[in-house]
């Protein structure tokens, strides 16, 4: 450690498996690898066991009881094998870390690492945290889009931030919701994040008010007295079919 801090400014230790290590014998260890040179001490959840309650209490627990803590930044690291990898990283800053080791599109060993994006956002929605970041969120779908095709590893549709199904609509209610006010269901802003504005899918679960405003972009003229027999006739339609296209419905709508 000494060695390192003699040959550059930032020296990180990682504490292995901290997230299951006793508190006690944890702080030991992290005042004499201070003492020895380190800045910046790294505590990791390696197998993703903590609950945030635990990390955070970790955290704080270190920030308590290790004499030179000043002279040092902690860091999390925290893996999702109970899905709780960001939720534990958001823990800990709240509880006195200053970094937060995250990767892109949440992809790490095992069931991964904390989403990059998904901590970007919570710190920027959340202004009552007061932490900022120097990431600018305008480009994060971008950035996922480009780490997935150079890795070779799709990001789920239902992936939060960046999904291709994180700002699409195919509920009936959500959907009217949208439409009269986007932020009773949206609390980010598509191009917050560089995503294309919101997406009204037309499936079996939408309702008329979907219907009626597709029809409207697509130019069409649905009189109100055609709007329930259009409507069945989307229905039947949609039950057979996944998802209703915009050549399928300027068909149903036709027919109608």
């Amino acid at each position: 450690m000494s060695y390192a801090r003699n040959k550059c400014a930032e020296v990180e230790f990682y504490a292995e498996d901290a997230g299951r290590s006793d508190n006690v014998f944890l702080a030991k260890i992290i005042e004499k690898v201070i003492d020895a040179g380190a800045t910046i001490i790294n505590i990791p959840d390696t197998t993703g066991y903590c609950l945030p309650s635990m990390y955070g209490e970790k955290i704080a627990y270190l920030m308590n009881h290790v004499s030179n803590i000043d002279k040092a930044i902690l860091s999390t690291h925290c893996h999702n094998d109970l899905g709780l990898a960001t939720a534990n990283s958001i823990e800990g800053v709240k509880h006195g870390a200053r970094q937060i080791e995250c990767t892109i599109n949440g992809i790490g060993e095992r069931a991964g690492n904390a989403s990059l994006e998904e901590v970007v956002m919570i710190i920027k929605q959340h202004e009552s945290l007061n932490f900022t970041t120097d990431i600018n969120p305008a480009h994060l779908t971008e950035l996922s889009q480009k780490v997935e095709n150079m890795m070779g590893m799709p990001v789920q549709p239902n992936k939060a931030i960046v999904g291709s199904n994180a700002f699409a609509h195919s509920s009936g209610i959500h959907q009217d919701g949208m439409l009269k006010n986007k932020s009773t269901y949206e609390i980010i802003d598509p191009s917050e994040v560089g995503a294309e504005s919101s997406q009204i899918i037309l499936t079996a679960r939408s309702g008329r008010a979907a219907l009626k405003h597709r029809a409207q972009v697509l130019g069409l003229t649905l009189p109100a007295i055609k709007v329930e027999k259009a409507y069945s006739a989307f229905l039947r339609f949609a039950d057979k079919q996944k998802m209703v296209n915009d050549n399928d419905l300027i068909t149903i709508l036709n027919r109608v």
